[in-house]
């Protein structure tokens, strides 16, 4: 499949990719996307761009997107199912396509109750699963959902989140094997702390064939505090943050932790490259975007390969 994305000629060609993330703003600037972009420009392969993250209005992913374009960069355009029905995400695929969005991240989304809209309606018209075939049979079969032709079909390189580390552990690579079943081509996943389980996880991905059927990016979020690694141990389903983690943000003065949260991602990072079944890194350093330069530098992801 060629979609014309430069993430999936990254991959095809062997490289080891380096993904970005970027959250739009909560108003109308779009200076403050701009702003974020020249720290990620020439130092990731494609930018996630995400839509109402965490049940909070942004501004929306496509228009973000395009502001990407037109600062050089390629956006990876994230998708919920909770905000729009079945007419409304075929619609929008055609016309992030037609704009020239060339990868596309489909996601469930976090429940309207943890947002800023708790009364609001979630849709979930259709689910990540059933977005990813719909995806992929508009772009190879050239049909709707619906079964109808459509005119023109969407050059998307399709891509889905997977993470390691709900309950049960042992469904988690059956979860993966579906959306690959589905039409998914790149999958990134949930941010990692725990290594030892994700070994595992990637171990029964490679003895499942998955991890030759499909591309998958590594999540890694760096700490900035010990304070937050508390929260993101204690408050936020699906996350597994070891007691080690704690232990080593502990044991520096606090404005040393976000140094040592770093080193930590750099430690991980090294390893990834090194591990079978793992394409590359999803970087999500959402609101610190201004150390992805340092960041991509010290992990020797510099520069990135001309495809």
């Amino acid at each position: 499949m060629k979609s014309g994305s430069n993430l999936e000629k990254v991959l095809t060609a062997g490289h080891f990719a380096f993904t970005g993330e970027l959250g739009p703003p909560r108003g109308a600037h779009a200076e403050e996307v701009r702003k974020k972009a020249v720290f990620l420009k020439g130092r990731v392969d494609s930018v996630n761009i995400t839509d109402n993250q965490t049940a909070m209005v942004r501004m929306a992913s496509w228009a973000a997107s395009l502001i990407l374009i037109q600062e050089g960069l390629e956006p990876n355009y994230q998708m919920v199912c909770r905000d729009r029905n079945r007419l409304a995400m075929q619609a929008d695929i055609l016309g992030a396509c037609a704009l020239g969005i060339r990868n596309m991240l489909c996601l469930s989304g976090d429940h309207c109750q943890f947002g800023d809209h708790p009364t609001a309606k979630g849709v979930f018209d259709i689910d990540s699963m059933q977005l990813i075939s719909t995806v992929k049979k508009m772009r190879d079969e050239g049909k709707f959902l619906s079964g109808a032709d459509l005119d023109g079909k969407p050059q998307i390189f399709i891509g889905a989140a997977s993470n390691p580390f709900a309950d049960p552990f042992e469904w988690r690579v059956h979860r993966l094997a579906k959306k690959i079943s589905a039409g998914v081509d790149f999958v990134q996943t949930q941010c990692i702390y725990n290594m030892a389980k994700f070994r595992e996880f990637i171990r029964q991905a490679n003895d499942m064939g998955l991890t030759e059927k499909a591309y998958i990016l590594a999540g890694v979020t760096p700490m900035k505090s010990l304070g937050m690694a508390k929260y993101m141990k204690g408050k936020v389903p699906g996350m597994d943050v070891p007691d080690e983690i704690i232990s080593r943000l502990q044991g520096v003065a606090r404005d040393k932790q976000a140094e040592e949260g770093i080193k930590i991602a750099l430690e991980q990072i090294a390893e990834f490259k090194e591990m079978k079944g793992v394409h590359g890194v999803h970087l999500m350093a959402i609101e610190w975007e201004h150390r992805v330069p340092e960041i991509a530098e010290r992990a020797g992801m510099l520069p990135r390969p001309k495809v």
